[in-house]
């Protein structure tokens, strides 16, 4: 449950990836007591996954996880998304820290660390995010109507309901337009790393946002399926910001 924050502290989801619980409970208390609301998860797989399905501001990512690499669950994040990442580091070294930051990082925190700290350098991704996104939160065509931040839907003004993987594949098109997204991107965003060949969890979704959004296949004014490679985004919003 989302607790009330302070008049200095934006309200935001933080998605904490991390395998060691002493430290996932140290965050995740430390990060709720300042009115954040918190998503936990203990392998890359399931930060993804996570990632996927929930609306997320902001990340903080480990470096060592059981079943991936921190930098590679950082690159299949950056294919994606544009949230900001902070990530948990024991590797100190000038040269680790410019490759983290290269790869998509936005900031890193070397362990151990200090709780100020790592609530500081939080507030300021998040400061930054805020003034370089709010302009884009919604799509409007005049005809589909998105909010990304509400998770709100609308076709000529009535409201539409999708199911979570319904919107977050929405949500990853809307977020690239014009953008081809390969299907395995697309899998590992949406279901997870292990389901990357399964392609006809995809096809099933994808003919059935469509038949939401009064798209058709054959001739698409939203989503363009490029057979065996991925799919693209080519709505045109109308809306000015």
């Amino acid at each position: 449950m989302m607790n009330n924050t302070t008049s200095t502290t934006p309200s935001a989801r933080i998605l904490i990836i991390d395998d060691e619980p002493q430290i996932r409970q140290l965050i995740d208390i430390s990060l709720r007591s300042q009115g954040y609301t918190t998503m936990l998860a203990a392998s890359g797989m399931q930060g993804l996954t996570l990632l996927a399905n929930k609306s997320v501001d902001l990340v903080l990512l480990d470096l060592g996880l059981p079943d991936m690499d921190g930098q590679s669950v950082l690159t299949e994040l950056r294919r994606l998304y544009q949230i900001p990442v902070i990530i948990l580091t024991v590797r100190s070294s000038e040269i680790e820290k410019v490759k983290l930051l290269d790869a998509g990082a936005n900031d890193y925190v070397t362990k151990p660390f200090g709780m100020s700290e790592l609530m500081a350098r939080i507030r300021a991704s998040l400061r930054t995010t805020i003034q370089t996104t709010s302009k884009v939160a919604d799509f409007d065509d005049g005809c589909l109507y998105v909010n990304l931040a509400e998770r709100e839907v609308r076709i000529q003004g009535e409201s539409l309901s999708l199911t979570r993987k319904e919107f977050s594949l929405l949500s990853i098109l809307i977020q690239n337009p014009g953008r081809l997204i390969t299907q395995t991107q697309l899998l590992r965003g949406i279901w997870g790393p292990v389901h990357e060949q399964d392609t006809h969890y995809l096809r099933i979704l994808v003919g059935k946002l469509r038949f939401k959004l009064n798209d058709s296949a054959t001739s698409p004014k939203y989503i363009v399926t490029e057979p065996g490679v991925g799919i693209r985004f080519i709505g045109s919003e109308q809306t000015s910001f």
